[in-house]
């Protein structure tokens, strides 16, 4: 399959072309209005002697050399037929526009779907779609693309790609948004929406790739794409639909998606610095901020905000906190320069600075003042408050402009400015500004919200990461439960040092154990199909003498033929008494579609109440254990809060290091398993678990 011929066709041919209303006769508008070179751009329609002027076919065997790419813009029925032309015609891959596939969700439209794809298999052609709205190639200028939009300029160095064609309109439509592609890939089972972002990631002309995704069709393929964006430091940016459980059941009923675990994906994101947007602004906003900023920051990301008045600066400064943004604490030879620059009532030490609206009518003062804050060795870029109108009636505008201007010609460092009103902005000014590298961030919400996604994305580093996850071979069904004791020998193999405890069948057997191990001592029921063994009284605590051993066995051992008859019990789990610690939670819930995901948390009763956990994908490092733990909203509890001793927070990361790696190798027949609680305990101590669940697929 030849992705790349496909989506940078020489050639290019529309079949069922016409002049109405409709994808068909969108794609030919398209094609007249935008097209590089209509020359090599052919209609097909054998009751048609001319769309829109220009001279139409009768069939793809008629034009007069090889095609790369085809557009079938003809009811469903027609496209299996006309791939088979395509394929003929030399044909790299088609658009398909039908609907009526796997989107309705009946059992024919499923079948016509997979006997589409099956077709495009054995025809080794690239399929867009079906249900899709095509692509536009900006680079080159090739409209495969079937809704109209306003016409302008839209050549950038976005790559988007879209299981929603509705997504691909709206951003084509705003003033702002730019492409190197645009890519509504509908239902995706041919090629999937992976390998449009694979392409994206490797294209020269895309500096920026970005994706609405409403599930993940080919994981593993999803996964190599982030890896290979880590590895390359290009920015990743996702609009990832199904937060919540209705949105995923639309995402899954609209393209047939598989729309996997929420949590899982904000995982899978984090382990490879995707950038995760809310919504098409911040999408928007975060795209063109990364394509249009004539460098990023290298090693770290301190921002100066300067601003010319008070109000703006509170905003910046409020905002900032908000969003995570670090300001740079200026030197004291910045702040003598600015001192000498501004008038005297302005606060050269502060950062946001309210430099007042003097220099807006002086550029020379400006540019001085500007480079004075960016020539400070705290500062990594820097931002201007600076709203631009649609209509300019102060020359001001151009004066800053060409202040900024000669700032930016004596310094290196990125620079952009904020807006603090949406509105249109004044076309002529806005690409002078984008001439120079200086993109126009919207209202501070989103501008913000930006430069908190460009921040992290500086800090983060793939050398420090494992990029790999742990996607299962097959699919594991069926549940199967290990008991603590076979659950607690086979975590032992993975270096995590578990007190099994011993099994004990008979009452003297059971205090022999506690008096081999010392009191107190633990006594619990040892059984494969007892989930829950407080729920059952089948567990007795802090017991400290051979009577309250026998007398515990007999009552747990009544318990559980009463209160589970029919479970098969091995006997009793006797243990010693794990000292108090502060209480964790630790485990790995396996994802049907990438595999174990470690989970860490608050322990013990506050395991429900605040739901406080991080979740990350297996195999992980230390240095990721260590991001999960400080993750935490109770990572303090965990730092010596309040005079408490700190926890060996090191010990407690080479634990879920080692349940990563337990997770990784299991990752076949894991389907969850639980500690809790965990004791993790002051330094040089190691955690000890007090209880482990293991649930494996059936063999």
């Amino acid at each position: 399959m030849d992705l790349k011929r496909f989506l940078k066709p020489r050639t290019i041919a529309v079949v069922g072309a016409t002049e109405k209303e409709g994808f068909a006769g969108g794609t030919c508008r398209n094609n007249m209005d935008y097209a590089a070179d209509l020359a090599h751009v052919y209609f097909i329609n054998p009751g048609r002697d001319t769309v829109f002027g220009k001279k139409c076919y009768p069939s793809l065997a008629d034009v007069p050399e090889a095609i790369d790419t085809v557009v079938i813009g003809t009811p469903k029925k027609t496209v299996a037929g006309l791939l088979r032309q395509a394929k003929e015609k030399g044909a790299a891959g088609a658009v398909v526009y039908a609907s009526g596939f796997s989107e309705i969700g009946t059992e024919e439209g499923k079948a016509d779907e997979q006997e589409l794809k099956e077709t495009a298999e054995e025809l080794d052609l690239a399929v867009m779609g079906p249900n899709c709205a095509g692509f536009v190639n900006y680079v080159d200028g090739q409209y495969c693309y079937s809704i109209l939009h306003p016409k302008r300029d839209r050549k950038g160095s976005v790559g988007f790609v879209s299981q929603s064609g509705q997504i691909c309109m709206s951003l084509m439509d705003s003033p702002n948004m730019t492409f190197s592609y645009c890519i509504s890939c509908g239902n995706s089972k041919a090629v999937s929406a992976e390998r449009y972002l694979d392409f994206l990631i490797d294209d020269p002309d895309t500096k920026v790739a970005a994706m609405y995704l409403e599930g993940a069709n080919d994981p593993a393929l999803l996964e190599s794409c982030f890896r290979k964006a880590a590895l390359k430091r290009k920015p990743v940016v996702v609009l990832k639909a199904g937060r919540s459980e209705r949105a995923s059941a639309i995402a899954a009923s609209h393209t047939g998606s598989m729309a996997g675990a929420d949590a899982v994906f904000d995982a899978l994101f984090r382990k490879y610095g995707v950038i995760r947007v809310d919504d098409m602004q911040e999408l928007l906003s975060t795209c063109l901020m990364f394509a249009q900023l004539r460098a990023l920051p290298e090693e770290r990301c301190n921002f100066a905000a300067i601003c010319l008045s008070g109000g703006e600066t509170a905003i910046c400064a409020d905002e900032g906190f908000k969003h995570g943004i670090r300001y740079a604490d200026f030197e004291e030879a910045t702040v003598e320069k600015l001192g000498g620059l501004l008038p005297f009532y302005a606060s050269p030490r502060n950062n946001p600075l309210d430099i007042t609206a003097t220099p807006a009518y002086q550029p020379e003062v400006l540019a001085d003042t500007i480079l004075a804050v960016m020539d400070d060795p705290n500062v990594d870029m820097a931002l201007l408050g600076f709203t631009l109108m649609d209509e300019i009636v102060d020359e001001s505008f151009y004066i800053m402009f060409e202040g900024i201007r000669m700032a930016l010609e004596r310094t290196k460092k990125p620079f952009a400015c904020l807006n603090f009103i949406e509105m249109s902005r004044n076309a002529d000014l806005t690409e002078r500004f984008k001439g120079l590298g200086v993109p126009m961030l919207p209202c501070t919400k989103y501008a913000f919200a930006a430069l908190k996604h460009l921040q992290e994305h500086v800090a983060y580093r793939a050398g420090e990461r494992t990029l790999a996850v742990a996607i299962p071979g097959k699919k594991l069904t069926g549940r199967r439960t290990l008991g603590e004791y076979a659950g607690k020998k086979l975590l032992q193999q993975f270096g995590l040092e578990i007190d099994t405890g011993t099994v004990a069948v008979t009452k003297e057997e059971a205090a022999a154990a506690a008096e081999a191990c010392g009191y107190p001592v633990a006594v619990k029921v040892e059984s494969d199909e007892i989930l829950h063994k407080s729920d059952m009284g089948g567990v007795k605590l802090k017991l400290t003498d051979r009577a309250q051993v026998e007398a515990a066995y007999d009552e747990i051992m009544e318990n559980a033929a009463k209160r589970a008859p029919g479970k098969k019990v091995n006997g009793v789990l006797v243990q010693r008494m794990l000292e108090p610690g502060r209480e964790i939670i630790a485990g790995v819930k396996s994802d049907p579609q990438f595999g174990p995901m470690v989970l860490l948390g608050l322990g013990g009763v506050f395991t429900e109440v605040f739901r406080d956990t991080a979740l990350y994908p297996a195999p992980l490092n230390q240095a990721e254990a260590m991001d999960m733990i400080r993750s935490l909203k109770s990572y303090r509890l965990l730092t010596g809060y309040r005079g408490e001793e700190p926890c060996d927070l090191s010990a407690l990361a080479e634990f879920i290091v080692r349940l990563g790696d337990f997770a990784a190798a299991h990752k076949d027949s894991l389907i969850e398993m639980d500690i809790n609680p965990l004791f993790v305990y002051p330094e040089g101590r190691k955690p000890a678990a007090a209880d482990a669940l293991i649930v494996l697929a059936e063999e």
